[in-house]
């Protein structure tokens, strides 16, 4: 057989095979092992060869998620054999890589998407203290890998970056400060100010207020908890660390053909390469699809039921850059504004200080931008080929419910780079045009799934799903992504190795890892306090954390009587 390098760039695609080709192919390899294994001799034998090798874990997409996963695995069981297939020449040049994302260490900080407002007048925090506990796990894991060597060198990949919330009207200032005076009966969010004062808000952001007219009304909090992430540094650091454990295997430009179920209920998974030509194939006892935007398509391959009830729905996003220093280092916060009717919650304004390449620079958007292939470096074929008997029906429903969605985009799209200028100039209003460059960030495809009714349902959260077994998984969505990793990873840990996260060995290993796992944050203000300090100083965090009076917190009700109309920007 000829042999390559690991390293060779793969420059075609592997087409995709129909959902119900999967199936008979599922099927059939089933049967066929049965078979096989009933005949005499070596027959048997030599008609049910294994794969070219065995793994316990094999990890598809080399982004953040699967790093994350391989890096639990590779602690919780050092012995198990892991293995990365990643179709482009390098790990985290999708989604994951800092400049095609807005690198936010998402905890509901600043993002009004997660405090949304009932028909009384009441804001509802119950989400925003989920995203918050939420990454306090990813504060604690990264803080954790720091300290065993994984990852190096903290402020190459998070710093403290303020975040704020900034409005301006009548309205959207009375809806923010409910939303601050809501937030302060959780611990999570201590520390966090409310001002209407145009000199307080220029000591926060200067660029902001500089030139800005001083009969509007404006108001904004700011938080010093916030943090600025480039994940394509930390997903090359989890990987470059996973490459030197003997147990470990990246198969780089490889691109992913078939997925079909072993006679034993393990998979096997075909990959090719391009330059020889040659397939390969891998069986494995447990698969993780994570895969961003091609998820869906790797989902539908493997043939389980649990995966026809979800369609995908690409949604991109630009930025204007600014890497000027004199405009560069004078911003320093993550300022978000409301979303605009119909806009999904990655296209909330937000003028951002972002870390990147070893220097500051400011982004302003996102710009939504439409296309139909689901990766960055993908294929206009995707949305097409994503298309089953199961799911068009839902993706047609979803079509005509989301009017105001559909609206939001085409207007985007049709936004000239004045335009885009003017956007900005509400939050920078001294902005020079000419100082801004567009970058085209990532691919986003939000999950379409299935409803009882047999009509579609837009989910613009993650959600993980898997086999009934639990012998494969995958995670479909965006929002809020790679800040949860962690968290989503333990997930997928306790639904797919739930008798294992039973174990005291694992349990006791989890523990170390994150240690208030198990544990409502939000109602146990002390170890807020001690998560804050233990991670801020590993993480060489610059802001300190709030010192907190724990005897002020009894704990967050949802308010009652209300009810939150859904809306596309929200999260669920």
């Amino acid at each position: 057989m000829a042999t390559r390098s690991k390293d060779t760039l793969l420059t075609t695609s592997a087409p995709f095979d129909g959902l119900a080709m999967n199936r008979r192919q599922v099927l059939g390899t089933a049967f066929a092992g049965l078979a096989a294994s009933a005949l005499p001799g070596g027959i048997g034998a030599a008609l049910a060869a294994a794969g070219d090798r065995k793994v316990d874990v094999l990890l598809i997409g080399g982004g953040i998620m699967s790093a994350t996963l391989g890096v639990w695995l590779n602690e919780l069981e050092p012995d198990w054999k892991i293995a990365m297939i990643e179709r482009l020449d390098g790990v985290a040049l999708e989604s994951s890589n800092g400049w095609n994302n807005a690198g936010t260490g998402h905890s509901a900080l600043a993002e009004l998407n997660y405090t949304p407002e009932d028909d009384k007048g009441q804001v509802h925090i119950e989400k925003a203290v989920e995203i918050n506990e939420a990454f306090q796990v990813t504060r604690q894991f990264l803080a954790h890998q720091v300290g065993r060597g994984v990852l190096r060198n903290p402020r190459s990949f998070i710093n403290s970056t303020p975040h704020m919330s900034f409005v301006w009207g009548e309205e959207n200032i009375e809806f923010l400060e409910k939303r601050h005076q809501a937030l302060k009966a959780s611990p999570l969010f201590a520390g966090m100010e409310f001002s209407t004062d145009s000199a307080k808000i220029a000591e926060w952001v200067p660029l902001m207020m500089e030139g800005r007219d001083a009969s509007q009304t404006i108001a904004a909090t700011w938080s010093p908890l916030g943090t600025d992430v480039d994940w394509g540094e930390i997903t090359r650091q989890y990987v470059g660390y996973l490459r030197s454990q003997p147990n470990f295997d990246l198969e780089l430009s490889s691109e992913v053909a078939d997925i079909t179920r072993n006679a034993d209920g393990s998979w096997r998974v075909t990959y090719g390469y391009t330059g020889t030509g040659e397939q390969r194939t891998v069986d494995a006892n447990f698969v993780f699809i994570g895969g961003g935007g091609g998820a869906l398509h790797l989902l539908q391959k493997s043939g389980i039921p649990e995966g026809e009830d979800y369609a995908g729905f690409p949604v991109g996003g630009s930025f204007l850059v600014n890497d000027n220093p004199d405009v560069a280092l004078r911003h320093l916060a993550k300022a978000y504004g409301k979303a605009s009717v119909g806009a999904p919650p990655m296209s909330v304004p937000h003028l951002d200080t972002r870390y990147l390449d070893g220097k500051q620079v400011v982004l302003f958007g996102p710009f939504a931008t439409f296309s139909t292939k689901f990766l960055k470096d993908g294929s206009y074929f995707d949305l097409f080929g994503s298309v089953t008997l199961q799911n068009l029906w839902p993706m047609l429903d979803v079509g005509a419910e989301q009017f105001d969605l559909v609206k939001y985009l085409a207007g985007q799209l049709m936004l000239s780079d004045a335009e885009r200028v003017a956007a900005l100039r509400d939050y920078y209003p001294q902005a020079k045009g000419e100082e801004w460059r567009l970058w085209q960030a990532g691919q986003r495809v939000q999950i379409i799934k299935r409803d009882k009714e047999g009509g579609g349902t837009l989910k613009l959260g993650t959600e993980i799903v898997s086999a009934r077994d639990g012998s494969i998984a995958a995670l479909l969505g965006a929002s809020p992504g790679a800040s949860t990793a962690a968290p989503i990873m333990l997930g997928v840990l306790e639904k797919v190795f739930k008798d294992k996260v039973a174990t005291p060995e694992w349990q006791a290993r989890i523990h170390q890892i994150v240690p208030s796992y198990g544990v409502k944050l939000n109602e146990r203000p002390e170890m807020v306090q001690q998560v804050w300090t233990a991670t801020g100083a590993t993480l060489q965090l610059a802001n300190a954390a709030p010192v907190l009076d724990v005897s002020a917190y009894g704990g967050v009700t949802a308010p009652a009587g209300g009810v939150v109309k859904p809306v596309p920007d929200m999260a669920p």
